[in-house]
């Protein structure tokens, strides 16, 4: 049977879903722009492979919510909930294995003091130095950005996607990206032909980190680690919190957690009680978030050791 979210949580993915359609309509908009102003500059080159990587994100949010509401089948009888896990595990490659590949591009232009020239276009008539054209395409790269992060950040929170948290993560901290790839673009114009690269490699190092991050989470996730935090590779505080109550009502009984998508599962090892268990009783924080606790199972004592 198909786990059921509440209606606020529900709620929740359906506007995240309407954000991520907008995050791709404004993707689409900057990438070609991008594309178009971007010259020689190392700095530019790597805010438009960050921004192509700003399709991934949505799409797998788009394609895991779809699948995760799916009902079970014979092939899938647990259902679809781990198709988020999936989904944040292709998000968390895709920006480790672009991070690297940027870096050590940023890293060679600078041994071999390869310099970057931004020359002029023709607008209207006047010779206008392209650097002015990158600098109104990076501001508009990163103001919407900022806005659909900060939109995208408590929804995240409140629906447990590790998917949006990540998109919601790399979009508000975007100003940091469109600042370095400016401040890169003005050092081109005084004549500091390192500026371009190391403003590249400063950006290569945030979207290594963010991919680095994910990919520790995602990979406990997928093979049953202890839920973990939204924001860092640490088992959550209220999974812990969690554990330990639900050890304090079954003494002497060992409990794990394991987290599939959104949502926690629990198994006692022990005797099981001898009344029925109202699940969201047991959840010891929030009552709001107590959807998150889908399954308590409990296991005979030596069971789990056969």
């Amino acid at each position: 049977m198909k786990w059921h979210y509440p209606a606020e949580v529900e709620a929740g993915i359906r506007k995240g879903e309407k954000l991520e359609y907008w995050t791709i309509a404004w993707v689409l908009t900057v990438v070609p722009l991008m594309f178009l102003v971007m010259g020689s500059s190392q700095a530019m080159k790597t805010v438009w492979i960050e921004d192509m990587l700003g399709f991934i994100p949505p799409i797998v949010y788009l394609l895991s919510v779809r699948l995760e509401r799916k009902e079970p089948t014979d092939p899938f009888p647990f259902g679809f909930d781990r198709v988020n896990s999936l989904a944040f595990v292709i998000s968390a490659v895709a920006l480790t294995l672009m991070g690297a590949y940027l870096l050590i591009e940023a890293v060679i232009t600078l041994v071999t003091k390869e310099h970057a020239t931004i020359g002029t276009v023709r607008l209207s008539g006047r010779d206008v130095w392209l650097g002015w054209p990158m600098i109104a395409v990076l501001l508009w790269s990163t103001i919407p950005s900022m806005i659909l992060g900060r939109l995208k950040l408590p929804i995240a929170r409140r629906i447990n996607d590790k998917v949006l948290h990540t998109d919601a993560d790399m979009q508000k901290a975007d100003w940091m990206t469109g600042l370095a790839a400016i401040g890169g673009v003005i050092g081109i114009g005084f004549g500091f032909w390192w500026a371009d690269a190391g403003a590249a490699g400063l950006i290569s190092l945030g979207i290594l980190h963010d991919g680095i991050t994910g990919l520790r989470a995602s990979s406990a996730e997928l093979i049953d680690g202890a839920p973990r935090r939204l924001d860092k590779d640490e088992v959550a505080e209220e999974a812990q919190e969690l554990k330990d109550e639900l050890e304090r009502l079954f003494p002497g009984s060992q409990v794990r957690l394991r987290e599939t998508g959104r949502v926690i599962r629990a198994q006692v090892t022990g005797r099981p009680p001898e009344l029925p268990i109202d699940l969201p009783s047991l959840w010891p924080g929030d009552p709001a978030r107590s959807w998150r606790l889908a399954q308590l199972s409990f296991v005979p004592p030596g069971a789990d050791e056969a």
